[in-house]
């Protein structure tokens, strides 16, 4: 059975509540359930992790190495700021989809630069949390 870690940093843990016009209705557990759903036929299962601490993020990803065939990873604001969360990504095989749930780069000019792009498989932005769904399915067709 394949295993993929649902990471989601800062304040997601207010899905749902929490600007609804930009982030939408649906909750974390929405998310995992949907995840689940999907993946189950394919012999897959996902461990979804929530933190608002990024040396909790930092040590998630460490302990992901040659345990998961992948990381979806929703770093919130660390997104544009976490040197450190960039380090923990490039020190680990396992490959890392950063998903952002809103157009980042139709927002805030300080949103449009990521520091974890460069060292992630790929970035999917601006589809609501349909990009979860996509980022797994990628990690499917390995």
């Amino acid at each position: 059975m394949g295993k993929l870690l649902l990471l989601n940093g800062p304040n997601l843990n207010r899905l749902g509540k929490r600007e609804p016009d930009i982030y939408g209705s649906e909750t974390l557990d929405d998310i995992k359930r949907k995840m689940t759903a999907l993946l189950e036929p394919y012999q897959y299962q996902v461990d979804a992790k929530q933190s608002n601490h990024e040396g909790q993020l930092i040590d998630w990803i460490h302990e992901a190495d040659k345990n998961y065939q992948g990381i979806i990873f929703n770093p919130g604001a660390y997104t544009h700021t976490s040197i450190a969360l960039r380090d923990a990504i490039s020190s680990v095989d396992v490959p890392v989809i950063e998903v952002h749930i809103s157009n980042v780069h139709k927002r805030e000019t300080f949103r449009h630069n990521s520091m974890l792009a460069p060292v992630c498989e790929g970035q999917i932005v601006g589809l609501g949390t349909k990009g979860y769904q996509l980022a797994a399915m990628y990690f499917m067709k390995q």
